[in-house]
């Protein structure tokens, strides 16, 4: 029996609609428990104030790391702190009312190490993707049994493969008297499939 075997790719764009905000609080101390203390401070306004944009259980903490400080003589000045905590939004505005409200909040004890805006239920763009793929592999058979002067057949056999893949995201700048602003743009959702065809 003669077959053949391609592999179909799909692609379906979608609106970021989360968004995950990871930052830090940081303290420096002359000593450990003075920079521990104060890190914990800033970590716990970090999380009142995340309270007031989104339920608890969307808080919650991910390391907490202690180092002592050195000077340009490699001589110890005391000691940093850093709370990291990663906040999930379900709302791409409230994150930047959090952002902004944030930098109000907790000052110079702040990192706000990134931004990402995500899809937050994928299932449709999922089976869109899917579905463009294996549309894809069937367009790629029927050309290539057309070039050996046969006619696609029943399918043999179907392999999924491929994943997620994120495209470019847009955020703009946050304006100093206003909510930080993030234009999600759009990202996109691809999939493979690989199927093999009876060829008449």
């Amino acid at each position: 029996m003669r077959t053949v075997t391609v592999t179909g790719q799909g692609e379906a764009r979608v609106a970021p609609d989360s968004a995950v905000v990871r930052v830090s609080a940081v303290h420096t101390a002359p000593g450990v428990a003075e920079a521990l203390a104060g890190a914990d401070s800033a970590a716990g306004a970090i999380a009142a104030t995340a309270h007031g944009f989104i339920t608890p259980e969307r808080v919650r903490s991910t390391s907490l790391q202690i180092w002592r400080d050195h000077d340009q003589t490699n001589r110890p000045t005391g000691f940093s702190a850093r709370h990291s905590l990663v906040i999930r939004c379900p709302d791409i505005a409230a994150a930047g009312g959090l952002v902004t409200a944030l930098a109000e909040a907790v000052g110079e004890h702040l990192e706000i190490e990134a931004v990402s805006l995500e899809v937050a239920d994928q299932a449709e763009a999922s089976t869109a993707a899917w579905e463009a793929a294996y549309a894809d592999a069937v367009d790629r058979a029927t050309h290539l049994a057309g070039l050996a002067s046969a006619e696609l057949g029943d399918v043999q056999e179907i392999t999924e493969g491929g994943g997620f893949g994120g495209g470019p995201v847009r955020m703009a700048k946050a304006a100093a008297a206003s909510d930080a602003s993030f234009q999600p743009g759009e990202t996109s959702v691809g999939a493979s499939v690989t199927v093999t065809f009876q060829l008449r």
